[in-house]
């Protein structure tokens, strides 16, 4: 740790503090994170739930494990940095969060899990605290609750920070998958809504409380399992009817009401899974390109005269000129990010999603940011002519004549253009706020002014 200069304390939580400090040898601002306990062996180190997890994952939307340090038993994670969480972001904020925002922000997050969730890991704690932001950009932290999908049951009742825990898991259930994950999504999707949790139990039993009263009681039909499990701990359900969430979240869109409405299913098997959320029509607007169409190769075609090619380039940059915003390079990795974690995980310690992109280099990372889609623009019929694009010499001057045969003759088979290659898609700017709706009481009435953020609910949930 001799390498790092501590800056200030961060955060502080159950089983750790984080520092803000700075690489000496670099410069470079990360991240530490101190455990509370002590470690007497390497081998005990390595096989924590979250540097397992986090050694298998490579992605822009999962915080980046840096380096792992074991000194005096103390043990010392370094991460990427980032400026807040998305709590912090909530609290005390004026107005609420535009619908754009919450896209961009969910349709990140929504990456994550799926990439996490085809790996063979679910997180198990998502929760506002847990999503770090800088700018437009989120990822999710905090892996030590991480667990396998194909490890074997039974499972750790206590899971995640109450108000966003899914209701198998708050009836005791002790098999349950990646779905706590989308039933946490939802919860938190209707928080930045509105500001306010969606579900403030102050216990257990009151968390189911809550979500009865929001959602309806499980019957027969809607959850058949849940009420299995509700006898087998002899708790009995308080009886509800269903309150559609645009009462509650009035600022919200339909297709986000219907997305959120579909995470926050009392029967997990009916939630969606992160990729299926991602098809959902509220990330229409987003711009998606799966890393299979990416790395298309260029389709050959016969060179054009110089004349035409010189008329070609003048039209291209024109019209690419200014389309590629400044900003794109920090939602997408790059070579330079990429290369900065080629040393891995210190300490004898190799991240192995290397090795695995070693097997994927044609694979790239799928585009992290919701941007609106743009019509195509409009082009002239003679622009899509062949005859317009490759004229024949008749229509060339005699000057661009003398210069075609610099560099193209007609006798001389051997000399070729070179095939032009096709130009980067243009990334879209990001979003930004806009205006806001709200109410009153907690779910109903309307008012104009928001209580002081969302310090009406206290945030020491654990248990």
């Amino acid at each position: 740790m001799e390498r790092y200069k501590i800056i200030k304390e961060v955060g502080d939580g159950t089983f750790g503090s984080v520092w803000r400090a700075i690489n000496k040898q670099t410069g470079e601002v990360v991240a530490v994170k101190k455990m509370k306990r002590k470690y007497y062996s390497w081998e005990e180190c390595i096989n924590l739930r979250e540097v397992k997890s986090l050694r298998k994952m490579n992605h822009p939307n999962i915080v980046k494990l840096k380096e792992v340090i074991r000194e005096n038993d103390i043990l010392y994670f370094v991460f990427e940095y980032m400026d807040c969480n998305l709590y912090q972001l909530m609290k005390d904020r004026g107005k609420l969060f535009s619908e754009a925002e919450v896209r961009n922000w969910c349709f990140q997050v929504f990456q994550a899990l799926a990439y996490m969730h085809q790996r063979g890991y679910f997180h198990r704690d998502l929760k506002p605290e847990n999503l770090l932001v800088t700018k437009d950009l989120i990822k999710i932290a905090d892996f030590g609750l991480a667990r396998e999908i194909s490890s074997q049951p039974p499972y750790t009742e206590y899971v995640s920070t109450r108000w966003y825990r899914a209701p198998e898991v708050l009836l005791q259930s002790s098999i349950y998958n990646s779905a706590v994950d989308m039933w946490a999504m939802g919860a938190i999707m209707a928080e930045l809504f509105t500001l306010r949790p969606l579900f403030p139990g102050s216990s257990e039993a009151d968390e189911i409380y809550k979500i009865c009263s929001v959602i309806g009681t499980p019957t027969q039909n809607s959850w058949a399992q849940g009420l299995q499990l509700a006898n087998k701990i002899k708790y009995q359900f308080p009886q509800f009817a269903s309150v559609h969430l645009s009462v509650l979240v009035p600022s919200a869109s339909d297709d986000a009401i219907n997305l959120i409405t579909s995470l926050c299913s009392w029967d997990p098997s009916k939630r969606p899974t992160a990729g299926e959320a991602l098809q959902h029509p509220f990330f229409q607007k987003c711009f998606y390109i799966p890393p299979s169409l990416r790395a298309r190769a260029a389709v050959p075609r016969t060179p054009p005269h110089v004349g035409a090619r010189m008329t070609m380039d003048q039209k291209n940059s024109k019209r690419y000129s200014g389309t590629l915003p400044n900003k794109a390079t920090n939602n997408s990795p790059t070579t330079k990010t990429n290369a900065s974690f080629g040393a891995g995980v210190q300490r004898k310690l190799e991240m192995d999603y290397l090795d695995a992109n070693k097997k994927e280099k044609s694979v790239k990372v799928t585009t992290t940011t919701c941007a609106p889609k743009q019509q195509p623009r409009y082009r002239p019929p003679l622009r899509n002519n062949p005859s317009a694009v490759y004229p024949g010499k008749g229509t060339i001057a005699d000057a661009t004549e003398k210069m075609e045969q610099l560099s193209i003759n007609n006798k001389n088979p051997g000399r070729t253009m070179p095939v032009r290659q096709p130009v980067a898609a243009t990334l879209h700017p990001t979003m930004k706020a806009g205006g806001w709706h709200s109410g009153n009481d907690l779910y109903r009435s309307p008012h104009n002014n928001i209580p002081s953020g969302r310090n009406c609910y206290s945030r020491k949930v654990a248990g």
